[in-house]
């Protein structure tokens, strides 16, 4: 009996160290990102950036990678990161004539931790004239650490 009363005395007092122990070690669960507005808003920045510069490989890194990412335009979608580079790739060609970009009117919010809701405006302009412009709205998902493109519609303004 005095072996049980003992026992149990010790279960008792080793009991609080481990439940602070195992509450420290329990993953927390993810939170949304901090800033989903500057999140985009560099990733875009980033992606003009490698347009401008004829980077084909560098514009399109911000895409999922995946035969299932999604890009609206149109009035059709077309699925695939292959059909992505391949449409985009007509216009890094050498003799192409690619207008300079940049991107206007950046909101967001966060759609769960791994999820990202965003819409801008694009902006091709070749010196002081506006060649073409439209609003878009894009889906990340955070794959890997990295936000990636998931969907995107994009629309031209009528000229």
């Amino acid at each position: 009996m005095n072996l049980l009363r003992s026992s149990g005395a010790h279960v008792l007092a080793i009991c609080p160290p481990l439940l602070a122990l195992c509450a420290s070690c329990a993953s927390r669960p993810p939170s949304p990102p901090s800033d989903p507005v500057g999140t985009v808003t560099t990733m875009l920045e980033s992606s003009a950036q490698a347009w401008n510069a004829g980077d084909l490989e560098g514009f399109v890194d911000d895409y999922a990678n995946d035969s299932t990412t999604t890009f609206m335009a149109g009035g059709h979608a077309r699925y695939g990161f292959d059909w992505i580079h391949s449409n985009y790739a007509r216009q890094f060609g050498p003799d192409a004539v690619r207008d300079s970009l940049r991107f206007e009117e950046f909101a967001a919010r966060a759609l769960g931790t791994d999820h990202i809701l965003a819409t801008a405006r694009y902006i091709l302009y070749r010196g002081d004239s506006i060649t073409s412009s439209g609003p878009f709205t894009l889906v990340l998902e955070k794959q890997r650490g990295e936000w990636r493109i998931i969907h995107d519609h994009t629309n031209a303004d009528e000229r």
